[in-house]
């Protein structure tokens, strides 16, 4: 099946050609770590990681980079705000405390959002010395000068600078904030290597004490663990100038080939604005998973995904309440069919790549070789819902139910949703409602040898009624609590 990927690079979608299909690379960059992950810091995650899914799918092994940048001013400031509130250890001690800590709370809330762990996680401060090694060649190669202490690379001496953006060099310095220094010989110049004071954290060079710049780091990194030349480069779109033109212009200048496709995703908003802490709008993911929006309770976080998958990844995204309200019910209405389904969760279980390969829709997987046509996806998932819908699952047999359920599961869980996971932690199976089971198949059993029916309807309206969910089927009789469960509205016996 054919993959075909949008490449900001030439404003197109092209076909997707590994450059060595029994190894797929790619690298993603990764998050500064001060803090917690806000809601737009999880939309490029949730959209390569479902692109690391696919291409899994697609080919043998991939190889998945994406980053750590633990050595930035805003990280030494919130070091330096725990040092002056009264904190122990030295500045670079709590640096080193901050990232750790920030870095853990990012992987719990990327994983509660079901995004796979890349193979690789390098941290920037673990790569110092090829840094270094790619700076010394950019300056032998006249691409970069030494200047008090910092070493700046020149702009002008790579003639396709902007080929990414599609901006000219004039039009780059009246859109941006280009810091002006004496040291610079072009004010576009950008830093790859800066002075550090003996408090913050650095490192000895040929240029004295210091730390490198946040650009040169994604090439260094890239280039250790992904080699010369690598399939894919993405990032959020806000990425695209300067961080990854800067990239591409220190790559191509220190001799390497460097990414061959970048894919950046669109920006975030919250009900229509864009998100800031101004308008109260300002949400990390930790937020939305714990106490959920304003009159909300916390959303799971394979709904906050559904939401996400539900516009395209280069189309801006809009996270809305009722979006999410919308995403739980249809998370909740399959994940109680095929809960119910044990037989099912032991043969996915077993190995679930072999049975995603093996039962996962068709349309699903061409929709999302489409440049990752996430929309089209669900709306395919969708329609492997409505079977076994209502009424309409009466027509089908036991083997067509099982075969539905098998597509259900598998095309949800290529898009990184777990439906018997989520079943799990999100609904309320373990409250005891045997007694109701046990109660309506006695009914049920009287009702079919005296062909009044009345007792069994009433059971399971008040069941209904309760927010139980009640399914009956040759196999026997189970209930579940729903997620708006109320046991006062049940008759329990005495």
């Amino acid at each position: 099946m054919g993959l075909t990927l949008y490449n900001t690079k030439t404003r197109r979608k092209e076909p997707f050609a590994p450059l060595d299909p029994e190894n797929v690379r790619m690298y993603v960059c990764g998050p500064t770590v001060y803090d917690r992950a806000h809601l737009g810091n999880a939309r490029p995650v949730l959209v390569f990681d479902v692109l690391y899914r696919l291409l899994r799918h697609l080919y043998p092994k991939v190889t998945y980079v994406r980053n750590f940048t633990d050595v930035d001013d805003k990280i030494n400031a919130t070091a330096l705000a725990r040092k002056e509130a009264g904190a122990e250890g030295t500045l670079e001690e709590l640096v080193r405390e901050r990232s750790d800590e920030t870095i853990r709370w990012y992987h719990e809330d990327m994983e509660a959002l079901g995004a796979l762990r890349p193979d690789h996680e390098p941290r920037a401060t673990a790569y110092i010395g090829q840094m270094i090694a790619m700076i010394e060649a950019l300056i032998a190669n006249g691409h970069a000068y030494a200047a008090e202490g910092h070493v700046l690379f020149s702009v002008d001496s790579y003639g396709d600078y902007g080929a990414l953006s599609g901006r000219t060099v004039e039009d780059m310095i009246a859109g941006a904030r280009v810091e002006v220094a004496p040291y610079k010989r072009d004010p576009m110049d950008f830093v790859l290597w800066k002075p550090s004071t003996d408090e913050l954290p650095g490192w000895e060079s040929p240029w004295g004490r210091g730390r490198p710049g946040w650009h040169i780091e994604c090439s260094a990194m890239a280039y250790e663990l992904l080699g010369d030349t690598f399939d894919i480069h993405g990032g959020g779109i806000d990425l695209q100038f300067p961080h990854h033109e800067n990239e591409i212009a220190q790559s191509k200048c220190a001799g390497h080939g460097f990414a061959k496709v970048w894919m950046h995703n669109e920006m975030l908003q919250v009900e229509g604005k864009k998100m800031s802490k101004s308008l109260g709008n300002f949400f990390t993911v930790r937020d939305l998973l714990d106490q959920g929006m304003p009159g909300n309770r916390g959303v799971p976080g394979p709904v906050i995904r559904f939401v996400f998958l539900r516009t395209h990844y280069r189309k801006p995204m809009n996270w809305r309440q009722s979006f999410a309200i919308e995403a739980r019910k249809k998370l909740d209405l399959w994940a109680l069919e095929v809960s119910l389904n044990s037989d099912l969760e032991a043969e996915f279980t077993s190995n679930r790549d072999a049975f995603v390969r093996h039962h996962v829709s068709k349309d699903v997987v061409e929709a999302l070789c489409d440049d990752l046509n996430t929309p089209l996806a669900l709306s395919h998932i969708s329609r492997i819902w409505q079977p076994l819908e209502g009424l309409n699952r009466a027509s089908l047999s036991y083997s067509e139910i099982m075969e539905q359920h098998r597509r259900l599961v598998a095309s949800c869980f290529i898009l990184g949703i777990d439906l018997f996971e989520y079943a799990r932690e999100n609904s309320n199976e373990k409250i005891d409602l045997s007694e109701f089971e046990i109660r309506l198949q006695e009914a049920r059993e009287a009702a079919i040898e005296t062909k009044d029916f009345s007792a069994v309807d009433a059971l399971k309206a008040m069941l209904v009624n309760s927010g139980a969910e009640v399914r009956m089927s040759k196999a026997g009789v189970q209930v579940i609590a729903g997620p708006n469960f109320d046991p006062s509205k049940l008759e329990v016996h005495k």
